[in-house]
Parts: structure tokens; sequence; C-alpha cells
């Protein structure tokens, strides 16, 4: 598949509730990968192509590999921005980068990717479908 003409992003915020913390009053770890799929679900909002709708069309986005690396410390309150970048297309698979921040300072709390391949919904990998490749360039123009 060839390159995305330009790099598709959608920056979304998010106010860190009690229930992501844990008993220090720090975000538990695995609540960023929550917020990496926020990031995703939104990004595929942004270009007119919600997870439901690609659910209806028969097809799924596991994913098959992630990584987050913590920088900061997110705590209860804070406005964090999530940043999801569709950084990579290819013919059966997909890949986002994430760079969560706190809104009032910028900095940064944590940076991270996931894979995904394209499913039918028997679990078999496919082609990455017409509908989000034309969604995908659409957005990008």
């Amino acid at each position: 598949m060839k390159k995305l003409p330009v790099a598709l992003k959608k920056i979304t915020s998010y106010r860190v509730i009690y229930g992501d913390t844990d008993q220090m009053g720090i975000v538990y770890y695995a609540n960023y990968l929550r917020w990496f799929e926020k990031g995703r679900s939104e990004f595929l909002r942004e270009i007119a192509l919600p997870y439901s709708m690609i659910e209806r069309q028969g097809f799924h986005f596991p994913v098959v590999e992630v990584s987050c690396r913590y920088v900061e410390s997110a705590r209860y309150d804070d406005l964090i921005q999530i940043e999801t970048e569709l950084s990579e297309c290819r013919r059966a698979s997909l890949m986002f980068n994430y760079m969560i921040w706190r809104d009032s300072d910028r900095s940064t709390i944590a940076t991270g990717m996931t894979k995904h391949a394209c499913t039918d919904l028997t679990g078999h990998m496919i082609r990455i479908p017409k509908i989000l490749l034309d969604a995908l360039e659409k957005a990008a123009l």
C-alpha cells in the first residue's frame, strides 16, 4: 500500500476520573491503553467511519502489537490530550502512534503505538477494505 500523502492526526481531550487512579492517586498503568483506544475511536469517528460502522461492514482491527512509554504520571482531575496519528497503512494492517500530554503544562505523560491486523468476522486476515481506504483518502485532502 502506498504511503498516505499527509499524516492523519486527531487530538482528543479527556479529564482523568477518580476510577482511573490507584490508591496513590496516580493513573493505573493499563488505563493508558484505554486512552489509546479512546484516541483511535475518535480518530475513526473524525474520518466519518466510527468503529460501529466498521463492524457492520464485516471487519475488525484487533491489536496485534502495543507499546507504551511512561514519561510522567497522570493524576486525578488532570485534563489530558491524546494525539492519535495513523502512521502506517499496509495491505492488511494499520499502525497508530500516540502522544499523551497534560493540558496545563503540555508535559508529555506517555507515548506509544498500536499495530492492528485487519480481519473478517471469523478472525481471518483480509485486505484493508475500500470503505476505509476511501475515508482515509478523503480525510487526507
